[in-house]
C-alpha cells in the first residue's frame, strides 16, 4: 500500500502476522505462544510458506507481513521467504526474539533480502528488570546490540514492550532508553491473558486510562512514533484529551461516522505455524487453514472476520459507545475473559452515557469506578 493510499480493511488487513514457527530458547512470561524448545513437524515447509505469500500477495502491492514466532530465526530459510516476499511486492518485517542467534551476520543477510523493519522487545530498561522477565541472562544486551547492528546496515528498528504490573513502572525509563538507542517506533502492548501471559497481573482499567495519556503525551514529545497494541482505547483517550483542549470538538459524534485504527480480525489477521487463519494471535479461534483456502477468502469471506469488522455487532457497553466505530475494544482481551469475541473489553474503564448494563470487570474486580466524559 503506498503512503497515503486509504484502506478498506474488508478487503484486505493493515497487518498481516505469520507465525514461522513457534520453536525458541526464551521463556518469557507473557508468551502468548507457550513458545518450546524445538519445532513442529506440521510447520509449512518453504514451499507452503511460498504458496502462503503468493496468496498475500493477492492483497495488494506493499501488503504488511510480520515473520514471528516462537523465534523465527530458528527456521534457516528466513532469508529465502524474505526475499520471496519481497519479489512479491509484499512489505516483509520480523520479529525476532532477541537471542543470540540474532547476530550481526543473520541481520546483515536478512536486510540483503529485502528485509524493511526488524521488531525486538525491550520490557525493562536495565538487564535487571528486562531480563528477570524474559527469563533469561544476557536478553537485554544482545539486544541492544542487535539494535546497534540493525541500524549500522539501515535497517529501522521498532520496540515491542508489554504493559502489566510487573512493567508498568518501567515505562518511563524505557521510553528515555528508547530515545537513546534511535528506534523509529515504540509498539506498546497491553497484557492479554492467553498462554503463558495468564499468570501475569494485568493493570487495572482506571490505570490503564492514565497509562494511555501519558503516552499520548509521549507521541507527542519523542523522535519516535507511538502505537499501541490490543489497546484501541488509547485512541477514545487521545480524542477526549483533545476535545478538553478544544472545547468546540465533540469527538463521541464524530466517532459515529469516521473510522480509524484496527482491531483483531479488522485491519489484522494471524496466521499460525500450521496455517491456521485466526483474527490475531491474542485471540486463537480458527476460521479456517490455508492449506484449504486462501488466505484472501478467509479473510474477506468467513463469518467470524465478517463479525469483527462490523462494530454495531459488539455487545455490552463496547456496543453502546459512541468511539466504538474508532476503538472497538480489543476483541482478543474480550475472548480471552468471556470466551465471547464481541463482549466487552474488561480493561476500559469508559461507561457510555445512559448505559446501565453489565459492566465487564464487575465480576472480576469488584471495581465500581468509572471514566466519562
Amino acid at each position: 500500500m503506498r503512503p497515503g493510499q486509504s484502506l478498506d480493511t474488508t478487503a484486505r488487513p493493515l497487518v498481516l502476522i505469520w507465525e514461522v514457527t513457534q520453536a525458541c530458547g526464551l521463556a518469557c512470561d507473557h508468551c502468548r505462544a507457550d513458545a518450546q524448545e524445538l519445532r513442529h513437524p506440521d510447520e509449512l515447509s518453504t514451499s507452503g510458506g511460498k504458496r502462503l505469500l503468493e496468496d498475500v500477495s493477492e492483497f495488494g502491492e506493499g501488503q504488511l507481513v510480520v515473520l514471528s514466532g516462537g523465534d523465527p530465526l530458528i527456521r534457516d530459510d528466513l532469508e529465502e521467504l524474505v526475499s520471496y516476499g519481497t519479489e512479491l511486492g509484499l512489505t516483509m518485517t520480523i520479529t525476532p526474539s532477541g537471542t543470540r542467534s540474532l547476530t550481526a551476520e543473520r541481520i546483515q543477510a536478512l536486510a540483503d533480502a529485502g528485509l524493511t523493519r526488524m521488531a525486538v522487545s525491550l520490557d525493562g530498561a536495565t538487564p535487571e528488570h528486562h531480563d528477570d522477565f524474559r527469563g533469561e541472562s544476557g536478553s537485554f544486551d544482545e539486544t541492544i546490540a542487535a539494535v546497534e547492528d540493525a541500524r549500522a546496515v539501515g535497517l529501522p528498528v521498532q520496540v515491542n514492550t508489554t504493559v502489566c504490573e510487573a512493567t508498568v513502572d518501567e515505562l518511563p525509563a524505557i521510553r528515555d532508553l528508547l530515545r537513546e538507542i534511535g528506534i523509529v517506533l515504540w509498539s506498546v502492548f497491553f497484557l492479554v491473558p492467553v498462554g503463558r501471559g495468564r499468570i501475569l497481573e494485568p493493570i487495572d482499567p482506571e490505570t490503564a486510562d492514565a497509562v494511555m495519556a501519558w503516552l499520548h503525551t509521549v507521541s507527542t514529545d519523542e523522535p519516535f512514533g507511538l502505537k499501541t497494541t490490543e489497546a484501541p482505547q488509547y485512541r477514545r483517550v487521545a480524542l477526549q484529551r483533545r476535545a478538553n483542549e478544544d472545547p468546540k470538538t465533540n469527538p463521541a459524534a464524530t466517532e459515529t461516522t469516521r473510522r480509524a485504527g484496527i482491531i483483531a480480525g479488522d485491519g489484522f489477521a494471524f496466521v499460525s505455524h500450521t496455517g491456521e487463519v485466526f483474527p490475531s494471535g491474542f485471540l486463537p479461534e480458527s476460521a479456517g487453514n490455508v492449506l484449504e483456502r486462501p488466505i484472501t477468502d478467509i479473510y474477506r469471506n468467513t463469518d467470524l472476520f465478517e463479525s469483527l469488522r462490523d462494530r454495531d455487532q459488539l455487545e455490552g457497553k463496547c456496543g453502546a459507545c459512541p468511539y466504538r466505530h474508532v476503538c472497538g475494544g480489543s476483541r482478543s482481551r474480550a475472548f480471552a475473559t468471556t470466551g465471547n469475541p464481541l463482549a466487552s473489553d474488561p480493561l476500559c474503564p469508559y461507561v457510555p452515557d445512559g448505559y446501565d448494563g453489565p459492566l465487564p470487570w464487575s465480576s472480576e474486580t469488584g471495581s465500581d469506578h468509572v471514566a466519562s466524559d
